[in-house]
């Protein structure tokens, strides 16, 4: 038998310990192995718990994605609903305004009527009363040739008394002059004026014994200052030829006079509109008749010269005419008042009803979006107010819930029951 040696001893005590700590190591990595097979269980058990914990998340997330967008949906909703909610109370003011505006426009279209219907009238009034003028007017006519031929008789008279007096004779002209006017029916110092004083362009003054002021800024002479000397003397005369020889003076009167007038420029007149002639106005009828007897050209002379003869009967006619001129002219100023304000009172009913009916276009439109958003806000079983009533139901806080009759409209008792 082959002892060891101590070499051999050695070896084999390191063999032993390598052995040990061979040993050693495998009980150490089996210790491992099995922490690490805990370890791994641990982490599949994360793992798991990871993905579950996933799940949730995004479910939770889309959860509340979905109400942020129920929110979001029901503010806008509830948005519209309370502008058409105010819409409704637009509308029940509107309806009372146009309740209102109704009477108010009664209190425009009576008057107007009223207004017309004067109108219509005051024309009926303006046909009758222009007949009833003529009739007065062929009256006055037969009045004033009555009366010219006592004041013819009367002048005969004044003028073989007068003896020559320039001046009181034509004192006397002038009064009879304005008796004339104030039968005319024309009012003084409006439709004529007297005695007035004006300015040509080189500073000549004038004073034109009337002007008669005619529609259309239009005036006319009246000139009252023919010399009757010689009329008077042929009146006063018993001699024929001295007779013969005063009316011949008293035609060139007339002419001489008449030629006097047509040189004067009455349209140059500072404030004066002139037509293109003149009256020369002869008090006295036989006066006039005499000398037109006299010289038969007289008269067209004159009228060539823009100058018109006349006596106390045809200027009254002439005057009364121009009365009648302005007397229609202010029944039309009256009619074209009353149909401009007619006009203007026309456009303003226009422009109410044209509003008016616009409103009511409106108001339609508002009730029919009304009726509309109430039914998407109460109709279906997805409508928005019970979308928003089940807030409630998730614990969403609120100060006050919807009205009763809303809630009843919108199903939500009879999901409350379900």
């Amino acid at each position: 038998m082959r002892l060891f040696t101590h070499k051999d001893k050695i070896i084999i005590q390191q063999l032993s310990i390598n052995i040990a700590v061979s040993e050693e190591k495998i009980k150490h990595l089996q210790s491992t192995e099995a922490e690490l097979k805990q370890y791994q269980q641990l982490l599949a058990n994360a793992k798991t718990k990871n993905a579950e914990l996933q799940t949730r998340i995004a479910e939770q997330e889309r959860s509340a994605h979905e109400k942020l967008k129920l929110l979001q949906d029901a503010e806008t909703q509830l948005k519209t609903q309370f502008e058409n909610l105010a819409g409704k109370i637009f509308e029940d003011r509107s309806k009372q305004f146009a309740e209102q505006n109704k009477t108010s426009l009664d209190h425009i279209v009576t008057p107007l009527r009223e207004q017309l219907g004067e109108f219509k009238q005051r024309i009926e009034t303006v046909y009758d009363n222009e007949n009833k003028d003529r009739i007065s007017l062929r009256e006055e006519i037969i009045s004033l040739r009555r009366d010219t031929a006592k004041m013819n008789e009367e002048a005969l008279n004044l003028t073989r008394a007068l003896k020559g007096d320039k001046k009181t004779q034509g004192n006397w002209g002038e009064m009879i002059l304005e008796k004339v006017l104030e039968r005319s029916g024309l009012r003084k110092g409006i439709e004529y004026v007297t005695q007035g004083a004006f300015r040509d362009d080189d500073n000549r003054l004038f004073k034109p014994d009337v002007i008669v002021h005619l529609p259309d800024n239009k005036d006319i002479i009246v000139d009252s200052k023919v010399s009757l000397l010689a009329y008077e003397r042929y009146c006063s005369s018993d001699d024929d030829q001295e007779r013969m020889i005063a009316i011949k003076q008293h035609t060139g009167a007339v002419r001489e006079h008449v030629k006097s007038l047509s040189n004067k420029d009455y349209s140059s007149l500072h404030g004066v509109k002139s037509l293109d002639f003149v009256l020369l106005f002869i008090p006295i009828e036989a006066a006039f008749v005499a000398a037109f007897q006299s010289d038969e050209h007289l008269f067209t002379d004159a009228f060539e010269h823009k100058i018109i003869v006349v006596t106390p009967t045809t200027l009254l006619a002439t005057l009364r005419t121009i009365e009648n001129i302005w007397r229609y002219e202010r029944q039309n100023e009256n009619a074209r008042a009353i149909a401009e304000k007619a006009g203007v009172v026309y456009d303003k009913i226009r422009g109410f009803v044209e509003e008016l009916d616009k409103l009511g276009k409106q108001l339609s439109t508002v009730h029919t979006t009304y009726d509309g958003v109430m039914n998407k806000l109460t109709q279906g079983n997805g409508n928005l107010i019970r979308q928003a009533s089940s807030f409630v139901d998730l614990g969403v806080k609120v100060k006050k819930s919807f009205p009763k009759h809303i809630s009843n409209q919108a199903g939500i008792e009879l999901l409350d029951d379900d």
